[in-house]
């Protein structure tokens, strides 16, 4: 149950590696410019649809049902700050000395994060709180696999595009004649340097 307002990155773009850079590597002109950022963007979001995760920092809403369990798992991370935390059915804001975070903020482990409630918590009869929070990585720290990820799967869907061959690989042989045949959603050495950022659970 989240809600997210997306921040827009890198060359006003939702994406993981910047514009600018991602044409300097490959050598793309200002005449490609528009289907440089359409791949990027849509690369991101494909790359996080695969990971089943949001990478890039935003600012989360989040509703988690509360049973008496100190320990409430945040849907996003890495989380880089709480913004605030709620008694939902009242909207009173719970005081920081009543909770914390778990790594603590400010760290770049990619690893769950969660909500560490005060044992007075319980005895006030809530049965959701809501966490607002900041999670994901900023332009500028995005880990240097996920930029590869980005920027490679990007390149691949320029390639596609550039060759109007989108949804096919090409001709193959079989049963001694040509056919065409689809592609596979996202090259092997694409999903070998995401393996590490799906979603993990705690």
């Amino acid at each position: 149950m989240s809600n997210e307002n997306s921040e827009k990155t890198g060359d006003n773009l939702y994406t993981l590696i910047p514009l600018n850079e991602f044409k300097a590597i490959l050598g793309i002109d200002d005449r490609e410019d528009r289907l440089a950022r359409f791949c990027l963007v849509t690369g991101t979001h494909t790359i996080e649809q695969y990971c089943k995760r949001r990478l890039l920092r935003k600012k989360h809403f989040e509703v988690i049902e509360y049973s008496g369990d100190l320990l409430l798992p945040l849907r996003e991370y890495p989380v880089s700050e709480v913004l605030a935390v709620f008694l939902h059915h009242s909207g009173e804001i719970l005081e920081p000395d009543f909770y914390s975070l778990i790594p603590d903020c400010g760290n770049e482990y990619d690893i769950p994060f969660a909500v560490s409630l005060s044992p007075a918590v319980a005895r006030l009869g809530c049965h959701f709180i809501k966490v607002i929070y900041i999670a994901g990585y900023t332009a500028d720290n995005v880990p240097g696999d996920l930029a590869a990820a980005c920027m490679e799967l990007a390149a691949w869907n320029m390639n596609r595009y550039r060759g109007r061959r989108v949804g096919m690989t090409g001709n193959v042989r079989g049963s001694g004649k040509e056919g065409e045949h689809f592609e596979m959603a996202m090259p092997e050495n694409v999903q070998g340097l995401l393996e590490p950022y799906q979603r993990r659970v705690i």
